[in-house]
């Protein structure tokens, strides 16, 4: 069957985000696109109406961050029954109040929300109170929803960006995918690491066995996952307090890094296990903030913006002797890709090329000279 016309005006597109990095495509309308069935993907699929980077895409694609998703106008879709349409259970006074009260940055492109722990992002086959859901409790005077654009743990704590309009989605995601959105994360883990500051490049993959819901380093086929540290402050050799930067976006990617290296953050035992856990007062709650988000947005300003802790996240720092100012002493450098640790890499072996060229020549001119005073 040859491909069907897509009409150009008409046509949505969509760039994938960080957090949709690996997934399948159909599962990709799964998450953004809850209203169009699986059979119409298929059909958009068959009918060549369905793109991934202008080519021909199938529901099983696997995409990657950045990519552009083509996807055909709504109404192309024939319109669905009542019977076959998601029933949307209204907010509650208390949950529309909820999901106010985490607002702590509002303009007409964003909101950023401070979102607890053990809230999830996003919906699931037994989860039904999440993010997600409460967002309706934003939507502007026509209806319109604010849009997720990345995502938290359940149990990560911190600022999380959601965008008001599908131009400013598109335009975050980019950002997002794009590595010049800067996110720092605050983590209390287990131990003190040797150093000061790292760098953590190890690929991750879904562990066998686990359905995806954990992931394990592998160096063969896991896709790159890399994360900046910095140490904070530590409590003797007992626990440390660290700041992360993510600058890669794979599932966990933090608490998996954090356990290769023999460091858990506290309160993670899907990566930590019975280690992950200190005596004397400490909660058994994930330690895991997102401290700080800072992304260009779309009128050529900046969204800068620190998300509180949570209660059990500063009793810790309390108890343990940390000052909360201490981490937001710390610079933030802006993002620059002439910076990133492969360029700095390759700068390096450049410049230990060139030092060896001009070592390998001064002795070439001392041999000349040499072989010259004995004729």
């Amino acid at each position: 069957m040859g491909d069907a016309t897509i009409s150009e005006a008409k046509a949505r597109t969509f760039t994938v985000g960080e957090d949709d990095d690996g997934i399948r495509l159909d599962r990709w309308f799964k998450r953004h696109l809850p209203e169009i069935s699986f059979n119409i993907v298929s059909r958009w699929a068959r009918t060549g109406q369905l793109r991934l980077d202008g080519k021909r895409a199938v529901p099983g694609d696997r995409i990657e961050a950045g990519q552009q998703i083509r996807v055909p106008p709504p109404e192309t879709a024939p319109a669905r029954s009542p019977r076959a349409q998601r029933l949307v259970e209204p907010l509650t006074p208390d949950e529309a109040e909820l999901v106010r009260e985490m607002v702590i940055h509002e303009d007409r492109h964003a909101f950023v929300l401070a979102k607890p722990p053990g809230l999830a992002t996003q919906g699931g086959t037994k989860t039904h109170h999440h993010l997600d859901r409460l967002l309706d409790g934003l939507a502007d005077d026509a209806g319109a929803r604010p849009k997720l654009v990345h995502r938290l743990d359940k149990d990560t704590s911190g600022a999380l960006l959601v965008a008001r309009t599908a131009r400013a989605a598109g335009h975050f995601a980019k950002a997002f995918s794009g590595r010049t959105a800067r996110k720092v994360y605050w983590a209390l883990v287990v131990g003190v690491p040797s150093l000061e500051e790292g760098l953590i490049d190890l690929p991750l993959a879904k562990q066998p066995g686990t359905g995806g819901e954990k992931m394990h380093v592998e160096p063969e086929s896991g896709l790159a996952a890399k994360t900046r540290w910095r140490l904070i402050d530590r409590a003797g050799n007992r626990a440390a307090w660290i700041e992360l930067q993510p600058l890669t976006g794979r599932t966990h990617q933090l608490r998996a890094h954090m356990a290769a290296i023999g460091h858990p953050i506290i309160g993670d035992a899907k990566y930590g296990g019975a280690e992950a856990f200190l005596t004397g007062g400490i909660s058994r709650k994930l330690h895991l903030h997102a401290r700080r988000i800072r992304i260009d947005s779309l009128d050529g300003g900046v969204i800068d913006v620190t998300a509180e802790l949570p209660p059990h996240f500063a009793e810790s720092l309390a108890t343990l002797g940390f000052e909360p100012l201490a981490g937001d002493m710390l610079p933030l450098d802006r993002p620059d890709p002439a910076r990133s640790p492969e360029i700095k890499e390759r700068r390096a072996a450049a410049a230990a090329k060139a030092r060896r060229r001009e070592r390998k020549g001064e002795r070439r001119a001392r041999g000349s000279q040499t072989r010259g005073r004995r004729r």
